[in-house]
């Protein structure tokens, strides 16, 4: 088997790692898509995808991250949570992905709203704190997916157009 052959084996695991990834919390998706795609412009040698288009693909990876975070931070936020429960609602998240997709979607209310009892909230406030942490972490989770998709959508139209 030849290298080229090798490379274009390797970044089509990686994209498809990634791309379920996007979904996937226990998977690096934004990495994992970017190194794929990296080594898919590699296989040809740089030829058609370059320098520019390169950074442009890693700053979306980067830029994955950040939605996911601050989307979750600021839901809680605009429904009045502490930096407590902001912190629970990360825990929680972290914690639910051991636990399977319930675990996923419940954890970060779970550990809003208990970031928020321990403070000697209301229930009712607490309550809020968790749906804006859930409602937060779904927006970011688009978002990440978007980029994903905007990563795959920029090289195709680099190497093809």
């Amino acid at each position: 088997m030849e290298m080229a052959d090798l490379q274009w084996t390797g970044a089509a695991v990686l994209i498809l790692a990634g791309l379920a990834g996007l979904v996937l919390p226990v998977l690096p998706g934004a990495p994992l898509l970017f190194a794929g795609l990296l080594l898919a412009a590699w296989a040809e040698n740089f030829q058609y995808v370059g320098t520019w288009t390169i950074v442009a693909l890693g700053t979306m990876a980067g830029l994955s991250y950040l939605a996911e975070f601050a989307a979750s931070a600021l839901g809680a936020r605009r429904y009045g949570a502490s930096s407590r429960a902001v912190m629970g609602a990360a825990a929680g998240g972290l914690a639910g992905i051991f636990l399977g997709l319930p675990g996923i979607l419940l954890g970060p209310f779970v550990g809003a709203v208990i970031g928020e009892l321990s403070l000697q909230k209301s229930l009712h406030e607490a309550g809020k704190a968790g749906f804006g942490a859930t409602l937060g972490m779904i927006l970011g989770g688009a978002a990440k997916i978007a980029l994903g998709i905007g990563m795959i959508g920029i090289y195709i139209l680099v190497r093809f157009l």
